[in-house]
């Protein structure tokens, strides 16, 4: 995902409800998020769909290999011969 532009990419709600398409469509096109502030304080953040399946896409990655390290830090981890091993044995069937 790209990067913020403080100056850019910080807008007040009053500004998106009056320009909601136009900051939808600037958000497709720079790929970059919108943060939408309320009383000065930000509150919600609109991103590009493309750029939010990216977003989960890594984030369940990096879940996985946190449960993997944590898998081989409690031993139930499984060595290469014996995945090997029991590969063979479904192909063979």
């Amino acid at each position: 995902m790209k990067r913020i532009n403080l100056e850019k990419d910080i807008k007040p709600l009053s500004e998106f409800r009056a320009n909601a398409a136009s900051f939808v469509q600037t958000v497709r096109k720079t790929k970059r998020p919108l943060v939408i502030t309320q009383h000065g304080r930000s509150s919600a953040v609109l991103l590009d769909v493309e750029e939010y399946e990216a977003l989960i896409e890594k984030i369940e990655l990096l879940q996985e290999v946190q449960l993997a390290e944590q898998q081989i830090k409690d031993n139930k981890s499984i060595d290469h011969d014996e995945v090997k091993n029991k590969i063979f044995k479904i192909i063979d069937r």
